[in-house]
């Protein structure tokens, strides 16, 4: 089964900075393109750092206010996290203001792998690399949400001839795919328990599925069987073999 995959969603017009941009030229191509960040190239075009919106909020966060005491030294500004901070703070480049290591995503990885990626390092927006780091797109949080938009007639489509038919080996009259914005029901009967585990699971994993309600049933519960037994055969065990 096939996922939609990053480079059929992401834009391949990409601002970009180098490692000496002044600072401002930064600040004005986020105002000019309407973008929350941007990666920063060298000149192979290989992705060496990324700078967001927050990392210029750094440097006038940390500007001195003339109207306030100098604070004392703390211990706490010895931190890597601290001293990082503070050369932002006093960055004059892209180079100097950017965050390291990159984080990006490839055009062949599936949605949902960028979407874990955005969610695990909090980012709004990731650099789209190939085989040698050099960037070839930029995908947003709004881009990945477009899998959602997949219509209900392309998700039973896809449920009935990849999972159904496909995978299971099932007559499309056995069980009743319905689907209601993006909520997938299936009602019917199969032969195994796993048979309907495995349904479920394939189901839910279809690009545009937004959930999946368990209304099958199943005459013989073949979870106690080993998985080298004869009822075991077939696409069932395989995906039961699965770690």
């Amino acid at each position: 089964m096939k996922h939609k995959q990053v480079g059929s969603v992401m834009a391949t017009e990409v601002v970009r900075a180098l490692y000496g941009t002044p600072f401002k030229e930064v600040a004005g191509l986020l105002a000019k393109h309407r973008i929350s960040g941007l990666p920063v190239v060298d000149e192979n075009e290989k992705v060496i750092g990324v700078i967001s919106e927050t990392d210029l909020m750094v440097r006038q966060a940390e500007t001195p206010d003339p109207g306030r005491h100098k604070r004392r030294f703390r211990l706490a500004e010895l931190t890597r996290g601290a001293r990082r901070q503070a050369a932002k703070a006093h960055a004059r480049t892209a180079g100097q203001l950017m965050s390291v290591p990159p984080v990006t995503v490839y055009a062949d990885n599936t949605i949902a792998e960028a979407a874990r990626t955005m969610a695990r390092h909090r980012v709004e927006r990731l650099p789209v690399v190939d085989e040698e780091d050099r960037v070839v797109g930029i995908v947003t949080r709004r881009d990945l949400i477009q899998v959602f938009l997949q219509p209900d007639a392309e998700i039973r489509r896809v449920v009935i001839d990849e999972v159904l038919v496909g995978s299971l080996w099932l007559a499309p009259s056995s069980v009743e795919v319905g689907v209601d914005e993006g909520v997938v029901t299936l009602t019917g009967h199969v032969e195994r328990k796993s048979e309907a585990g495995i349904a479920l699971a394939m189901t839910n994993r279809i690009d545009g599925v937004v959930a999946v309600v368990d209304k099958l049933t199943y005459r013989l519960d073949d979870a106690h069987l080993r998985p080298d037994e004869p009822a075991m055969h077939g696409v069932t065990g395989e995906w039961l073999r699965r770690p």
